[in-house]
Formats: structure tokens, sequence, C-alpha cells
């Protein structure tokens, strides 16, 4: 077995990490042990019992540390753990904190390091020849790592105790990780949303202390390559989608309710910042935050994910929720206790899938240029994209054909080769894109027999669950991007979307649209060429109509009926 000083994928965490590494092993400084150990035997013989002083013991172990690349926390941090635990929680909840609660966060520290070994042994038997082992997935770099919920749980600990050097974050894209600067927003600026995330994680950790979590997490960089490579799902052109035959799939709107309690195992849509849990830790609180902060095990993607280029998106499998929640924004507020009743899949994650996207930023007229109607459509596609999916390769690989689909996969000696399966009997599939520069094909597609695969099984029909992606702060134009997200979905394969549409006045009528299109049964290129004519026009202010009272003029101006309708794509 590979000795952890030899582990590449170790090797690309360390800077990264508050733990060191000697011949053979992971281990904290002597001085942090004993400080975790005060801890974890309670509050009468550690003398921890309000926030105060919980901040002054993760003061201490961070000087323990000795790390030149951990850095000052937020200014203001040790003001909102003393506010929070000593004045905006109860006596009865703050005693059970720390009598309880902080001693088995310690003990989960202590453990860290034995859980990482166990991680890297595990992570080399978990898949044949297919890394899935705590590292830094940097741009580009198409792969997937698998962590154990109560991995995840430590690593979280770690984020709250602020033990994470970040100097060098910030040159290598990634998001914020540590939580002082959720603790110090609250003090510098109070605020009735941040009280109530921050109440969202502390109920995690009170939950995973009283029953730790025995599953995992998935965490994918997904990539489709810029360059136009035989075999390989590619970054398309507007020719791509201009040509497209492919129906469009499906299309249900839900004028309530909201995406994480759909129930169909749907592939479920994260408005992401380009920065994955965009300002999760820190003062946001919309779609994404919200996300994060009631399934907070996606935080631990923070710690080794980069910020996301036009051509990536990031699934998350397994995380689970534990908390309830109502409002929204300034509104959001912690409801209490979830219990997580979804199933599990093979590999014990719970079927929690969820895909971040992030939309063009600062939308505004550009949103209506061609070369930005291809970055939001090849955004959404990527994330939507399953190449675990034989069966949709006929419609994205050359030469398919109609009785078959040309696929690849790799032999021993790692020769490309290319096979045809009938579309009734493609076997599962596992992916491991290798994105090695220089190399001529650089995404390979491995096929098996076997039902083991970190994708869903071949003959699951995964549906998206989204809604007003990148419609909100970013400034995007909601029946353009429902569009796109339709269109999207439907190259990927996907059986259907469900919509959420958030009650938004200018989808007031998609239901109605959406129907209409299905039922003249149009192509994603019908729709790709009418979204292109439209944007054209609304760039060039030849109209300023919304998208769907341009196509369906009679609809809006006489609500006829969808049958005497009569424009054609």
């Amino acid at each position: 077995m590979e000795g952890m000083e030899n582990r590449e994928d170790l090797k690309s965490m360390l800077p990264f990490l508050p733990l060191l590494l000697g011949s053979s092993n992971l281990f904290w400084p002597s001085q942090v042990v004993k400080s975790l150990e005060t801890l974890s035997k309670g509050p009468l013989y550690s003398k921890v019992d309000s926030g105060e002083l919980l901040f002054n013991a993760i003061s201490h172990i961070r000087d323990s540390l000795a790390l030149p690349s951990l850095q000052p926390v937020a200014p203001f941090a040790h003001g909102g753990y003393a506010l929070f635990f000593d004045e905006l929680i109860s006596r009865a909840e703050a005693s059970k904190w720390f009598e309880e609660v902080v001693p088995a966060l310690a003990n989960l520290l202590l453990r860290l390091p034995s859980l990482l070994e166990s991680h890297y042994q595990d992570a080399d038997y978990l898949f044949n020849g297919v890394r899935t082992g705590l590292r830094l997935l940097g741009s580009q770099e198409a792969g997937i790592v698998f962590l154990g919920q109560e991995l995840v749980a430590a690593l979280l600990t770690c984020a709250f105790f602020c033990l994470f050097p970040v100097s060098d974050r910030g040159s290598k894209c990634l998001p914020t990780i540590n939580f002082d600067h959720l603790f110090e927003d609250i003090y510098e600026s109070y605020s009735k949303k941040q009280e109530n995330k921050i109440k969202c994680i502390m109920h995690y950790f009170e939950r995973i202390c009283s029953s730790m979590p025995e599953g995992f997490v998935s965490f994918e960089r997904k990539v489709l390559p810029l360059e136009q490579l035989p075999f390989c799902v590619c970054y398309a052109e507007a020719d791509f989608w201009s040509k497209s035959v492919v129906s469009l799939c499906p299309f249900e709107v839900h004028s309530s309710g909201f995406i994480e309690d759909q129930s169909n195992g749907a592939l479920e849509v994260d408005f992401a910042n380009k920065y994955l849990g965009g300002g999760a830790l820190r003062s946001g609180c919309l779609q994404e935050e919200i996300r994060f902060m009631i399934n907070p095990e996606l935080i631990a993607g923070m710690l080794f994910l980069p910020c996301m280029e036009d051509n990536e998106a990031i699934e998350i499998v397994g995380a689970e929720r534990f908390s309830n929640y109502t409002g929204y924004a300034s509104s959001f507020c912690f409801s209490g206790d979830h219990v997580d009743k979804r199933n599990v899949d093979s590999f014990r994650r719970c079927k929690t899938r969820i895909v971040a996207i992030d939309a063009l930023c600062r939308a505004g007229m550009r949103q209506y240029k061609c070369k930005y109607l291809l970055r939001e459509a090849n955004k959404a596609f990527c994330g939507f994209l399953d190449q675990s999916n034989c069966d949709h390769h006929k419609r994205l690989f050359q030469d398919g054909g109609s009785q078959g689909s040309q696929c690849i996969e790799t032999d021993k000696d790692t020769n490309v080769v290319v096979k045809d399966f009938p579309m009734d009997e493609a076997p599962s599939t596992s992916v491991e894109i290798a994105m090695n520069r220089g190399e001529y094909i650089n995404q390979v597609i491995e096929y098996s027999d076997k039902k083991g695969s970190w994708c869903p099984d071949h003959e699951d029909k995964i549906g998206i669950a989204t809604g007003n992606w990148g419609c909100g702060a970013f400034g995007g134009d909601p029946e353009l991007k429902t569009m796109i997200q339709w269109l999207a979905a439907s190259q990927a394969a996907r059986p259907s979307v469900s919509y959420y549409a958030f009650g938004i006045k200018s989808l007031q009528n998609l239901n109605q649209v959406s129907q209409w299109i299905l039922s003249h049964e149009w192509t994603v290129g019908d729709l790709w060429n009418m979204l292109v004519e439209y944007s054209s026009r609304r760039f060039n202010k030849e109209t300023n109509l919304g998208f769907f009272a341009w196509l369906l003029p009679t609809l809006f101006a006489h609500d006829a009926k969808m049958s005497n309708l009569t424009i054609t794509p």
C-alpha cells in the first residue's frame, strides 16, 4: 500500500489542511492534542462555558498550530462567537452546547488524522482505477471525491474552529472555508437571517454529535472539454444547437413549492456562484446559501473545489438535509429539525442529487448576444449531462446510427476502442475523465456490466428540478433562462423538467407556452433558433417584448385557445 507521504492526492491538500505529515501518518501538534483533550472533558474541566471562552480556546489551538499560512481570523469574529452563544440562544441551549456538543466536537477533531488516513486507504479500493481520494480538484480537472459523512463532520468542525490555513486559497481560486466571517458578520451588522443561518449549522453539529451518520457524500467536477475531440462530449458551438433534432422533453410547471422538496429523485439545480457556496459563510442568504445551510455537508466541497469556469459544473450526491426553514433572504428563519427520509444508493449516499451551475453574472443586455446564449446553454448542458447513460450518446457521438450507439471503452492497456451496442442492451457505465494536458483523448468513458458506479443506475430516469436560475441578483431574463434550461436538459437526454416558478409574474404563462411548444413537437434546434432570432431582435432594440409575448402574440393579446395558434418554428 502506498505510504501517506507518497500520495499525490494528499500532497495537493496538505497546504490547505491544519495537520502535519510524518513519515507515514498524519497528526496534530502535541499542544493541539492537549488542548483538544482538555475541551473533550467538558466545561467543569476545561472551564469553557461561554462563547467568549470558546473563542479564546479556539485562538489557543490556532496559536498551537504555528502554521504561517493560517493568517489571523476576521477582526470581529470573537464578538460574533460571544454574541451568538452568550446572548442570542437560551441558557438551556448554551448549556447543552458547552456540556455536550463542544466536547464531542473536540473528540471528533482528535479523530481527524485517523479518519483521513482511513479515507485514503479506502479510496484506493472504492472503484477500480478511479481516483476518489480527497484532493484539490482544480480547474479543467474532471473527477470525483468520495467522503464519509463522519469525515465531512470533522472537516466542518475544523471550519467552525477556524483551523484551515487560508493564505494560499486565493491563488488557487478557492472559496472561503473557515467560519470566522460567518460570525463576524452577525456582530458587525446584526441581522435575523444571519442569526438563523448560524442556527442551522449549529443544529447540524448537535445532530451529528448525538448520532453520527454513516453514509457518504460525493463531489464531482464535471467538464465539457473546450477542444473538439473525437468521441468526447465537448463544449458545443451554435451550429450544434441549431441543428439538433432531439425532441424537447416533458416540462412541468409548479406555481408553488420548492426544489428541495421534490420527491421524484430529480437532479436539483443549485443557482450557484462560480465560487461554490457563494456567500454561505458570509452574509449571503439566497437560494444557494440557504441550501448550504439546510444541507451543511455541501460546505465541505468549498474546501477543495476551486471556482467554476464557463465549461464546468459541480455535482454533489448524498448531502443530507438537517434543518427546516421559512422565508427567504432577509426573512430566512430556521424552523426546526428535519429528518431526511430519502433512500440511499448502493454507495450509502442519500439520494439527494444537487448540481451547481453558475449563471452569467450582471447579465444585462449582453445576455442576448449569441456568445452568451451559448455560454448559458453549455453551462446547463454540462451540469445536466449524465455521462453514465450510454443510451443518450447516440445523440452526442458521431455516426451512432439508428440501431446502435458508438461508445468508448478502455482496455487494460488504455487503448481506446469503439464499440457498438444495441440501444436496448447498452450496459451500465462509470466515468473517469482524465484531463492530462498533451493527451489526444482527454475523456475516457469506461463501461462495466456491474451496477457499481458513482452515477445513478442506467435504468433510473433522473429528471431535472430547477427554477429561476440566474434571474435574481445576477439579472437574468426569466423567460430566456427557462427555455435555455429546457433545451439543455432535453439535449442531455433527461426525461423531464420540473420547473418551480416561485411566483415570478413574467412566468405566469409558462405552462401554456411550454405546452404549446410540446404540442407542436419542437426539437432542441427549433427552440434554439427561435431564441437566437428573438435575442438578436431584443439586443438590437427591434422589440421590447418578452420572449413569450414575442413568440405567441395571439395568446398574450387575446388569450386565444392554444389549438388556434398557428405559429411554426
